[in-house]
């Protein structure tokens, strides 16, 4: 049942007032910082004449970026609680209009830093040292100097850059807004219009008939505007191509790797490392046929569950305790940060009301609380959601705590790794406490399920959205016809000749969101291969090597995410940890096999 916000207890409700405690303290911020930005424009003339100049134009440039960190979290945060609120959306809007106004006046920050050569800037250093405060952020834009045009180009780039990226939102809106699908006979008879949001549900179903149906109707939609989809693709993986290409890069996916500061290879080997280890996957598809009683498995059958639902439930109250029971390894610190937070701190929102956003994720940066949303409904889901938005915001929390707000900033590549590393250990430590074998085979099955979707879909997800970008850049037309022609391609292959890989599947690349985001679901793949690895240091190592891991946390950004990872011990460029994550995801097949096995043979004594 969903209730209305007000209906539920303040203390399940997150608590925004430690932002702005009213809409017009948010206003008089907003007003604030479009002054600051206003006169931002006078350290153009200055900018670069000397130490202490710099200084203070990056000064006001974090100054300004904490105004709209702090801003965009209360308004999203507003609007994430009841998306129907047009006045939350009003605010949203605003500051996304006040972040395009920043970058605009800055445009000339990264241009001037780089006329630097490296030698002024280290005399700078020794000349006035509070320039090393920025540091970080100045090494990092003069990495940029090979990549970088003239002014002119530059103030262009910035001035239209809230027109560039905008083909996701064109395909999000027309899939989830303007599409209409059609209906289908659901388990209890009834006939039920299909959407993305319950497509999800129907494809889970226990009977096959459901599941098929859901999986024809749904792709017979997108079969009928394949040509919309591959047209609004197809310009966005141009634009990454071009804008690659006019900044001098070798292609495009070095210039995304390179902003995220790791390299091609590091893609490239995580995509030939799991292509080499599909083995257990298909073990795991093999498993899934003879568990669910088919001749032959087919792509509709794959999200069916190898077990019925887990009869126990947990209260919130309970599944808070699970967490701060599983977090307890990482000590005292973060502990007490952890359950001050989500008992007294009002971090989450706990429970779903009606227009509140759907799933559950973390946000927060050095200027408000790590804030989680949820939408709980007492399954074990929930409660390993939690652990693992919780990594998230712990993450934030040592990150801020250890770092000046420019540097607290963690990147996309390592930000799913405390988050999986919380989940991983909820599982394995449920797993030992399990006293019956349908829990310990709920929980490897959920397990087997992070590891088929995080490391082997994001894996096929980014060899494919590779070849995309390839075929761009020499000159390909990215047709309907041609993108499900490689993708089915690509599906047969993760698949295996044991699965009939469906027709339909071929158009299942319209409905991935992220590869708009271009060279993006790689860095789930690298995540929870790095977190495999923190979690087994962590099993036989104990506190010597927890320590290393709380340091990891520590970073923010004040190193690349490589070397950061280093400070707890893993090191990305070796295809070990792929091969690590992979021996993981076999040992959970083995072992459900084993259960499952032993299951069987006494229902049918």
């Amino acid at each position: 049942m969903v209730l209305e916000r007000s209906k539920i207890d303040a203390k399940y409700k997150w608590d925004l007032t430690q932002i702005y405690k009213t809409e017009e303290d948010f206003y008089k911020d907003y007003e604030l910082c479009e002054k600051k930005i206003a006169n931002f424009s006078s350290h153009e003339k200055t900018i670069i004449k000397s130490a202490k100049n710099l200084f203070l134009a990056l000064s006001d440039m974090t100054d300004i970026d904490g105004y709209i960190e702090k801003l965009w979290v209360y308004a999203n945060l507003s609007f994430s609680t009841d998306t129907s609120n047009n006045a939350y959306q009003a605010l949203a809007a605003k500051v996304r209009n006040l972040a395009v106004k920043a970058s605009a006046a800055a445009w000339f920050v990264t241009p001037y830093i780089l006329r630097l050569d490296t030698e002024t800037v280290n005399a700078w250093f020794s000349e006035y040292p509070e320039l090393l405060r920025f540091e970080r952020l100045i090494r990092k834009t003069l990495a940029y100097k090979p990549y970088t045009l003239s002014d002119e180009c530059e103030k262009l780039i910035t001035r239209i850059e809230d027109c560039l990226g905008t083909h996701d939102e064109i395909r999000n809106i027309f899939a989830n807004s303007d599409m209409r699908y059609g209906k289908i006979i659901a388990e209890d008879g009834t006939r039920v219009e299909l959407s993305e949001a319950n497509y999800s549900t129907f494809i889970r179903s226990g009977e096959r008939r459901v599941r098929a149906a859901a999986f024809r109707e749904l792709y017979k939609t997108y079969g009928q505007f394949r040509n919309t989809f591959a047209t609004v693709f197809s310009a966005r993986v141009k634009e990454s191509v071009t804008l690659a290409k006019i900044r001098g890069y070798k292609n495009s996916l070095f210039a995304s790797t390179f902003k995220d500061e790791v390299t091609p290879e590091i893609y490239n080997n995580l995509i030939k490392t799991v292509e080499n280890g599909l083995s257990p996957l298909y073990e795991y598809y093999e498993l899934k046929r003879e568990a669910l009683g088919l001749k032959r498995l087919h792509l509709y059958d794959i999200y069916a569950s190898l077990v019925g639902e887990l009869k126990k439930e947990y209260t919130y109250g309970q599944a808070v305790s699970e967490v701060l029971e599983t977090v307890k390894i990482f000590g005292e610190e973060y502990h007490t940060a952890l359950r001050l937070g989500l008992c007294e701190r009002g971090w989450v929102d706990v429970y779903p009301t009606k227009a509140k956003m759907g799933g559950a994720f973390s946000s927060g940066n050095a200027y408000t609380e790590p804030y989680i949303l949820l939408n709980f409904n007492g399954h074990y889901d929930d409660v390993s959601t939690l652990a693992h938005e919780a990594g998230h915001s712990m993450h934030t929390y040592f990150s801020t705590q250890n770092n000046e707000p420019h540097n607290s900033h963690y990147t996309i590549f390592v930000a799913e790794v405390a988050s999986t590393v919380n989940e991983l250990l909820l599982a394995k430590r449920k797993l030992k406490e399990a006293d019956n074998d349908e829990e310990r085979l709920y929980i490897l099955n959920e397990l087997m399920e992070t590891y088929k979707g995080s490391l082997y879909r994001q894996t096929m997800f980014a060899s494919f959205e590779a070849e995309m970008h390839v075929l761009a850049e020499k000159g390909e037309p990215l047709t309907a016809d041609l993108i499900s022609k490689c993708y089915y391609k690509k599906v047969k292959k993760y698949f295996g000749k044991n699965v009939t890989v469906d027709k339909e599947i071929a158009l299942e690349w319209a409905r991935i969101p992220h590869f708009y985001s271009c060279f993006y679901v790689y860095k789930y793949a690298t995540s929870i291969s790095a977190a495999s690895a923190i979690v087994k240091r962590i099993e036989n190592e104990g506190k010597a090597y927890v320590d290393k891991y709380i340091d990891f946390l520590k970073c923010g950004d004040s190193k690349s995410p490589l070397e950061s990872l280093l400070v707890a011990g893993i090191d990305m460029r070796d295809s070990s940890v792929i091969k690590n994550a992979i021996d993981d995801f076999a040992d959970c097949v083995r072992q459900f096999k084993e259960i499952y096995t032993k299951v069987n043979n006494s229902s049918q004594k």
